[in-house]
């Protein structure tokens, strides 16, 4: 059994696969001051460690790297793949400077291409929200950060005093009729307007009609209300963890 584990800045999303199939799978906050010993704690209440063959692991919260191999080490006798520089990936990645790209960006080009072909624009829903680019050759060639939607919330709310935190939910309507739903419609219409135009953006500037795939926490919420998404894989991070655990397998 593989477990993929995705470190995000807010929420970890980790995976048990049985081969191919992705048998389970559970959404955690992340907390960056968690220890091995916490995370093996953490993980022993959610599966059998002893059933690990491994563990592939992409985080962009550096300090639980190391916390991370004390739980391989102490609590598994499963070897660990961490994501990073100088792992074999089988994506060209054309960036001036690859080390830049966070690890789950190039997860998701790994799956994308992968699952969807190529060209294709991954369009992940997190702490950020990332735009990642395959293109016609395959090769992942760059992408667009933008502030996510959980961010841009806090934003206005600490901004402005009159306003109160709102569920992430999708509006009755475009118009809102209270401060609630005017917000919700924002935050919701407001992002997949975001999300339609840089995609739009995007193939303009490949020259074709790249296939949009939406993942990440938010990605059933928003995508709905895309013209330009066309494919929901909420997995897909996850599956991009199980390929490159499988190419760097087979190479040693």
């Amino acid at each position: 059994m593989l477990l993929t584990v995705d470190v995000g800045n807010t929420q970890t999303v980790l995976g048990l696969y049985d081969g191919e199939l992705l048998v389970d799978h559970w959404r955690l906050a992340t907390d960056p001051r968690r220890t091995g010993d916490e995370l093996g704690v953490l993980v022993r209440s959610l599966l059998d460690p002893r059933s690990l063959t491994g563990i592939c692991l992409s985080s962009t919260v550096p300090q639980l790297v190391r916390a991370y191999e004390e739980l391989a080490e102490r609590y598994t006798a499963a070897a660990l793949l961490t994501l990073g520089p100088g792992t074999r990936t089988g994506i060209p990645i054309r960036y001036d400077d690859p080390r830049e790209v966070g690890p789950d960006r190039i997860a998701n080009a790994v799956a994308a291409r992968e699952r969807h072909g190529s060209p294709c624009i991954v369009v992940d829903f997190g702490t950020s929200t990332n735009f990642d680019v395959v293109s016609s050759e395959g090769a992942y060639v760059g992408g667009v950060l933008a502030p996510g939607v959980e961010i841009s919330m806090d934003a206005l709310f600490a901004r402005a005093a009159r306003l109160v935190k709102v569920d992430v939910v999708e509006p009755a309507s475009v118009i809102g009729k209270t401060t609630a739903t005017a917000l919700q419609s924002g935050l919701v219409y407001g992002f997949a307007g975001q999300v339609d135009g840089i995609v739009a953006r995007i193939r303009a500037e490949l020259g074709t009609e790249a296939t949009a795939i939406a993942t990440g926490g938010l990605a059933e919420l928003i995508a709905p209300h895309s013209s330009t998404i066309s494919v929901v894989d909420p997995f897909l991070t996850l599956d991009g963890l199980r390929l490159i655990w499988e190419l760097n397998v087979s190479e040693r």
